[in-house]
């Protein structure tokens, strides 16, 4: 006697959820391979992480260069003040932790050891936004919040593999500490399609269109240009403008894309408190534009526990729920 296979249920993991579509190009540990091959140039680079190698993908680099590895154990003050006193002897630390634990545990270790001095320390989060099922404890769903208020601290907020490869020489060799929102494991890559290269600093519009513009960070970006596929199926044109650096803001670009007669939406795997829409109404409001912004981003609420599609359809961060969004405000 036979039984029918049980119906396969959707799961997720802090360690191993990946955000890439089943059919989608995926490059593995983007972070950890351009870390490594960096150090092969540049002597001074360093890797250290508080007992999450292998998770936010440092494992790559301590493989390549043990000598140049350190382990710092589940101490997240430790790990960003010895990076600060390595910073001060002319080395180039890249730091590895979960957001969270950057942004909640370690915030004034990191301001004071390392951003009111101006020094070259890379802080690298891993789980960025809801990139994780593991609920609260695990979702830095306010993690731009949070250090977009701390002076002389760069942040980036990736799309994807590219963004993330090219990221890294970049921030390495920018005088003073960057924030980087990790992207870890099998990466999507996107932005290869769209004469794409990331530049520090800078946002860069996609793709053009006449009804819609999109504004976007993270791994929005890539929603965004999925949403933009699908809403051309329902004869709505939408461009798409990439902002993978919070702050310093790039007002000029995003501005100059806002200025339109078109419905103008932001983009975030964060809470739409104190991240990229903050950031793009700002701008507006310093200069003057008088322009309606929708928010889609996580609500201002503690998430659920799940699986990562789950969640995303649920606070509205999916293909779909973004096509559903732009439509209903077209009316």
């Amino acid at each position: 006697m036979s039984t029918a296979a049980p119906a396969k249920r959707a799961s997720t993991s802090a360690m191993i959820a990946s955000i890439a579509d089943a059919d989608q190009r995926t490059q593995t540990a983007p972070f950890g391979t351009a870390l490594a091959a960096l150090a092969e140039t540049d002597q001074r680079v360093v890797g250290l992480t508080a007992d999450l190698g292998k998770y936010t993908d440092m494992h790559i680099f301590a493989k390549q260069q043990p000598e140049r590895f350190f382990q710092m154990g589940m101490s997240e003050q430790l790990l960003f003040g010895a990076a600060a006193g390595m910073a001060e002897t002319g080395l180039v630390p890249f730091a590895s932790t979960y957001s969270v634990f950057a942004a909640r545990r370690a915030y004034d270790f990191i301001c004071l050891d390392i951003a009111e001095p101006n020094l070259n320390v890379n802080v690298v989060g891993g789980l960025p936004g809801l990139t994780t099922g593991y609920g609260p404890s695990h979702q830095a769903t306010e993690d731009m919040a949070i250090f977009r208020g701390m002076p002389n601290l760069t942040i980036v907020d990736p799309c994807d593999a590219l963004d993330i490869e090219q990221s890294v020489p970049q921030l390495a060799a920018h005088e003073g500490p960057t924030y980087l929102r990790l992207l870890r494991g099998k990466v999507p890559l996107v932005l290869d399609e769209y004469d794409y290269s990331f530049e520090l600093g800078k946002a860069k519009v996609l793709r053009g269109g006449a009804d819609v513009v999109l504004i976007s960070s993270g791994l929005m970006t890539m929603r965004a240009l999925q949403a933009a596929e699908a809403l051309a199926a329902h004869r709505v044109d939408v461009a798409v403008v990439h902002s993978p650096t919070i702050k310093p803001f790039d007002s000029e670009t995003v501005l100059r894309e806002l200025d339109t007669a078109r419905l103008a939406v932001t983009l975030e795997n964060h809470t739409v408190v104190g991240g990229l829409f903050s950031a793009v109404a700002e701008a507006a409001a310093r200069k003057g534009v008088a322009k309606r912004i929708v928010p889609i981003g996580l609500p201002d609420e503690f998430l659920d526990a799940g699986a990562l599609p789950t969640l995303h359809e649920r606070y509205g961060i999916s293909k779909d729920r973004i096509v559903q969004t732009v439509l209903a405000e077209l009316g």
